[in-house]
């Protein structure tokens, strides 16, 4: 069984055997794209929770 595991591993390419490289862009790629969409959705959200507590603030401004 050894015998084949050595033989497999010495037909695969030099690149399929050093995936270190590929691991660290692949995760800066996901850290790029979480954080492009957290901004996105804060800054919506935060337009939202403006809006509202304006709105609040006006009701209790002309009611009180």
């Amino acid at each position: 069984m050894k015998n084949i595991l050595d033989k497999k591993q010495a037909k695969t390419p030099y690149f399929f055997k050093k995936e270190k490289g590929a691991t660290m862009v692949e995760y800066a790629i996901m850290l790029a794209m979480l954080t492009i969409v957290s901004l996105a959705v804060i800054t919506s959200l935060g337009q939202s929770v403006s809006a509202t507590f304006s709105t609040v603030n006006s009701t209790l401004t002309t009611t009180g």
